[in-house]
């Protein structure tokens, strides 16, 4: 379940991360759109593009906590109870890997 409640609280009352420095243009639905403004009237402190990077935020860390743990080969450690741990072979190393190169690119200076 993705979590809004957390999401809406924080509009309340905090400002956002360092943003890149280059913009990222979308053409929403209408229906979208709609509820994007009507967000954005709800919380008078937050811009419609606000709005989109806390969603996107959200939504790409469910899409991260969503990516099924695959069992390799490898052994890599122990659990608590000595049992082997197995390497994840699943889509999830591979988005950390290209999310930490991307991330080291796009770091303000």
């Amino acid at each position: 379940m993705v979590k809004f409640k957390a999401l809406l609280d924080g509009w309340k009352q905090k400002a956002g991360p360092v943003k890149t420095e280059s913009p990222y243009t979308v053409r929403l639905p209408v229906a979208d759109a709609a509820r994007l403004h009507a967000l954005a009237e709800m919380f008078p402190g937050r811009t419609a593009e606000d709005i989109i990077t806390d969603l996107l935020h959200v939504a790409l860390d469910e899409i991260a906590e969503s990516m099924p743990y695959e069992r390799g080969p490898k052994v890599i450690s122990q659990d608590d109870h000595g049992d082997p741990v197995f390497e994840d072979v699943g889509l999830t190393p591979r988005f950390i890997e290209l999310s930490r190169k991307h991330k080291k690119v796009l770091q303000p200076k």
